[in-house]
């Protein structure tokens, strides 16, 4: 995979530290969201293993505020920046769907976009990454922000996924976008049964030509049925983990890189 003219052998699983500038965030909400805090977090995620620092500037939870382009640049400032002068082999990716938050990643250094919406709530998005080359996250999820946490009733949600990532790879193809990433949105309207069923069934994902991310960390439908909090499920999350790799997994998207060690 080809990150701003960087390599990355994917071959072996790499982690993707998650680094939130937000102030509403399920699990870390304001903790990050300052340049020194930002930097320090940056630092720790690298310490512990993580290949790529996932940044965002927008709560995609159920019921977090809704912001525009102009907010989410403001959020990040200077932190993309920074961190690349501070840590010069860092690989950054930037969880937006706006394309003018795109091009301000890509002005200040980013190496990939993770893009929840699959180019679906910015008709700019696509046409944007294209013109950067970056490689590209394309996630499963519904077809609007207002419905994308909707639970879907699925006949076969395995079959579904790849159904929609086999039509959107169609026009990402038609537009230029070479290194893509496949995601199949955990967290993002599918039942509890659904998203172990894609756990369990994670080899079936995509079509073999393309690496595969998870991203289950803190997820509700670990431990709302548990009856826990989002930061009291490390053993059973670990576990998960380790099966999603056993599975296939390529890269791994989660807050605390420390709790796995590859």
């Amino acid at each position: 995979m080809n990150c701003n003219g960087r390599l990355v052998d994917l071959s072996k699983p790499k982690l993707m530290g998650i680094l939130n500038l937000t102030p509403d965030s399920f699990s870390d909400g304001g903790k990050f969201n300052n340049e020194k805090n930002a930097l320090k977090q940056a630092e720790n995620l690298l310490k512990n293993g993580a290949t790529f620092i996932d940044i965002g500037a927008q709560s995609t939870r159920p019921n977090a505020e809704y912001l525009k382009a102009d907010e989410e640049i403001r959020r990040i400032g200077n932190v993309i920046s920074l961190i690349k002068k501070e840590f010069p082999e860092s690989l950054i990716s930037l969880d937006t769907f706006y394309a003018d938050v795109v091009k301000f990643g890509f002005d200040e250094g980013i190496d990939l976009v993770n893009d929840i919406s699959a180019g679906q709530f910015d008709s700019e998005l696509l046409s944007v990454v294209s013109k950067t080359g970056l490689p590209y996250i394309l996630m499963h999820i519904n077809p609007s922000y207002e419905s994308m946490h909707e639970k879907i009733k699925f006949d076969d949600i395995i079959l579904s996924i790849n159904r929609f990532f086999s039509e959107k790879l169609l026009e990402l193809n038609h537009k230029g976008i070479k290194d893509i990433i496949l995601d199949p949105g955990f967290g993002f309207g599918k039942t509890v049964d659904d998203q172990y069923k894609i756990i369990d069934e994670f080899e079936y994902i995509g079509f073999g030509k393309y690496p595969i991310l998870a991203g289950i960390s803190k997820k509700s439908f670990i431990y709302k049925p548990l009856g826990k909090q989002p930061n009291e499920v490390e053993k059973e999350t670990l576990d998960l983990h380790l099966k999603l790799i056993e599975k296939g997994a390529k890269i791994i998207r989660l807050h605390n890189p420390e709790t796995l060690k590859l």
